[in-house]
């Protein structure tokens, strides 16, 4: 036995000594030369049964714990790896050394004795959540600044839009559901919709609700309606797309009922296009759904039986490709909601990344909603026009795209749009002067004419795929003197949530210009400073240094490690080159789609990250097809076609598929947006349900897993939350973080939940999609609807 000890201790020497000597080559820490050499040494020491040994396996132990609070203080998951292999190898060490002195140890027994308790210890405190800030910052409670919904007859109770309402805040104005009883909460009814997520399909889908009905679509575009109470389909259209297999994705349709003739009469403003003339409300389709399609269509279906509105476009669908000149397969579609204000459809559209230059145009229209006729097109390369181009023209090509959620002042008559930058994403140097003055953006639009109203930048000249697809939250912030200031809340890729005066776009909160590294490739041209939100917290941002490396073991940490200094990393906005460069934060996030959500009552803003660094590197296009072959370990390519480079790009993770920094990779905070302090922070999910090398892991180990979608606010003080890896949704106290209730789904969610009253039995309603987490083979199709149980 103590031979066999001795082998392991020197293999395991051999294996860190030999990775040391590779790391402090590339200039990193000496612990695992130093660490190698001493249990090389102690392993021949046991295999010639030296008590020597024992000895210098025990100085190694006490320099490894040493080393770990040097490096990670009393951080759990920072000591798991650095300290867990030394426990195990100490109790064995322990154990053998009676047969190594001949006698019994006393002292031996008791270090045996306790590593044996701190292993259980440690064991246990896995399945605790670790990494929980609850700061000192309180809450200023008040009087609700938002009457709560009790009557489902109330107008405010319909879920119109994807945030709710055009603000974008996600807050649901009940309070049936609380604290106090969510734990009683149950499933009241599932729907199926037929479509599993397969290759290239993800559900994503927030479903509307207007009275007793619930509207919802699937990745292919089949809309649904159900009773709001029972989930029973009530009609179902199919406009027959073609499964790609590429982009597909649905996250909502929209909501519109034609007004008299009286209401009709909106002057249009001064440069806007005639209004058009007064129609007859029709028999049908005085309230209408909208949905647009992965083939670049706009349809109009009947409310009330699904049935399409024939009088609006060409039978019933608006052609969006018109204007947009070549549009490949799947290189331009919408994939978000329609936002429906003021008689007009505004609909951007998803461009695909990192094709080549020559893209269709990131054109923003706006349709009416009674007719399908163009109202105004915002078009970047020729803002003069704003109708249809000319004969033989096309809208700008090339354009930065607005593919997510716009919000909506209708007292300003403002769209707020967030833009993303050109495709291709990582090479810039043939960007005209308007394209990098829009792109990574949020840009201010009158409703009534799509003339620009002000725009900010959040990333000058993006080279990182930093486009903006975070839905703005609308809300008005107390002043402290009795008044309050109209803001607009963005989150963006590079985990900054910017405050902004929805009037004008100045920052409410300081935004502060700062260098950032230019070493860039020759014929880039990187913009030297960004700006830093500084006046806001930003959960996720912390610097990502060699410290924060991980792994489950010894040698992935080790191994991440090396790779990490092999990694051309400066900082945030590190230019990408043919040198394998280190994004961080990811081009997934930071705040992604999901978008945020904001407690109007007291003001509390709630959201998830994700924090999953990305690697990159750039290749002459005169090498792709050699460069293929070396670009695995879950790598794809952008071919950038008509750039000098094509860019490769995947994720920072160990041989073992887990990522290389240290958890979490995923949290949800509370910040006071009066205040603007972080309240709380928890991680978000656990491993359990995530499949590693085919295998579904059973542990809920909460590490804080990558989230997608995002959360809802209640009356209550509830918050609720399912995009995780795990196929949990959860309730949290708003005010708090503390997790309060969770439910087990079929599968995994990425998409954000919604609530309503239920007309017929005046329940409370909470509904998530499920089709399937992000990077889970487990797909579904389902929909399901919890409340508390019926009186």
């Amino acid at each position: 036995m103590t031979s066999l000890f001795g082998v392991i201790l020197v293999v395991i020497g051999i294996i860190l000594l030999v990775g040391g000597v590779r790391l402090v080559s590339l200039e990193g820490s000496w612990y695992y030369l130093l660490a190698g050499a001493a249990l090389l040494l102690s392993g021949l020491l046991y295999l010639r049964a030296r008590v020597l040994g024992a000895w210098l396996f025990a100085i190694a132990f006490v320099g490894t714990a040493i080393w770990t609070i040097a490096e990670v203080g009393m951080s759990f998951w920072g000591w798991v790896p650095r300290m867990a292999p030394m426990l195990v190898l100490g109790l064995v060490a322990a154990l053998l050394v009676p047969r190594l002195t001949g006698e019994r140890c006393r002292m031996a027994l008791a270090a045996a004795a306790a590593q044996a308790v701190l292993i259980v210890i440690g064991a246990v405190a896995m399945f605790f959540p670790h990494g929980v800030v609850s700061n000192d910052f309180q809450v200023v409670t008040g009087t609700p600044a938002v009457p709560t919904v009790t009557d489902p007859a109330d107008p405010r109770n319909r879920w119109q839009f994807y945030g709710n309402t055009t603000h974008g805040t996600r807050y649901a104005p009940y309070a049936q559901i609380t604290p106090d009883n969510v734990e009683s909460l149950e499933v009241a009814w599932t729907f199926r919709t037929g479509e599993m997520a397969t290759k290239g399909s993800e559900y994503q889908n927030t479903p509307i609700q207007i009275g007793d009905t619930l509207y919802l679509c699937t990745p292919l575009n089949k809309v649904f309606a159900l009773n709001a109470e029972t989930g029973e389909q009530r009609w179902m259209f199919d406009p027959q797309v073609k499964n790609e297999g590429i982009w597909n994705r649905c996250r909502g349709v929209a909501y519109y009922e034609v007004p008299a003739l009286a209401e009709r009469a909106v002057a249009p403003a001064e440069g806007a296009p005639p209004a058009p003339a007064p129609l007859a409300v029709p028999a049908m389709c005085e309230s209408r759904v909208y949905t647009t399609t992965l083939d670049a269509r706009l349809i109009a279906l009947d409310a009330r039986t699904g049935e399409v509105c024939t009088d609006f476009g060409q039978d019933g669908a608006v052609d969006l490709k018109d204007g947009l000149g070549n549009v490949p397969t799947a290189h331009y579609m919408p994939t978000s909601q329609p936002l429906v204000v003021r008689d007009r459809i505004i609909i951007g559209g998803w461009v695909f990344d990192g094709r080549q230059v020559d893209m269709p145009s990131g054109v923003v229209r706006a349709f009416d909603a009674r007719t399908g006729d163009l109202s105004w097109a915002w078009d970047l390369g020729n803002p003069g026009n704003t109708g249809l181009p000319a004969d033989g023209e096309t809208y700008t090509r090339g354009t930065p795209n607005f593919w997510s959620t716009a919000a909506y002042d209708e007292k300003l008559g403002l769209i707020y749009l967030p833009t993303g930058n050109q495709t291709p994403d990582f090479w810039g140097a043939q960007r005209p002067a308007y394209v990098d003055d829009y792109s990574t953006s949020v840009v201010a639009i009158d409703v009534q004419t799509g003339r620009e109203a002000w725009k900010f930048q959040t990333v000058h000249h993006d080279i990182w795929d930093y486009d903006n697809g975070t839905q703005p939250a609308l809300y008005d912030i107390p002043d402290g003197k009795g008044g309050s200031t109209p803001a607009l809340v963005l989150g963006t890729k590079t985990a900054q949530l910017y405050v902004l005066d929805r009037r004008n776009g100045a920052p409410i909160r300081e935004v502060e210009s700062r260098p950032v590294p230019t070493d860039a490739q020759p014929g880039e041209r990187p913009s030297p400073v960004q700006p830093f939100s500084v006046g806001m917290p930003a959960p996720g941002a912390d610097a990502m240094t060699e410290q924060r490396m991980w792994g489950a073991t010894f040698f992935d940490q080790l191994y991440c490690r090396i790779e990490f200094r092999k990694l051309r990393h400066a900082g945030p906005f590190t230019p990408v080159t043919e040198e394998p460069t280190l994004i961080w934060p990811g081009f997934y996030g930071g705040y992604n789609w999901g978008g945020v959500a904001i407690d109007e009552n007291q003001g509390m803003l709630v959201v998830n990250d994700i924090r999953m660094p990305q690697i990159a590197y750039l290749v002459p296009q005169k090498d792709v097809d050699e460069a293929k072959g070396y670009a695995g370990h879950g790598f794809g390519v952008h071919p950038q076609a008509q750039t000098p480079y094509a860019a490769f790009r995947g994720p920072f993770n160990s041989p073992l598929g887990i990522p290389c920094h240290q958890p979490p990779w995923g949290t949800l905070a509370g910040i006071d947006l009066k205040s603007a302090q972080l309240i709380w922070e928890r991680p978000l999910g656990s491993i359990q349900d995530t499949v590693l090398k085919g295998v579904r892991v059973p542990f809920a180990v909460p590490v804080g897993m990558p989230t997608l979608g995002g959360p809802i606010t209640t009356a209550s003080g509830l918050s609720f939350y399912a995009g995780t890896q795990d196929f949990y949704l959860r309730a949290f106290d708003t005010y708090t973080g503390n997790e309060l209730w969770k439910s087990a789904l079929p599968v995994g969610a990425q998409a954000a939940p919604m609530s309503y009253l239920s007309p017929e039995s005046g329940r409370q309603f909470v509904v998530i999609n499920a089709g399937g987490s992000r990077d889970s083979p487990v797909r579904g199709d389902y929909f399901v609807a919890y409340a508390l149980p019926k009186q």
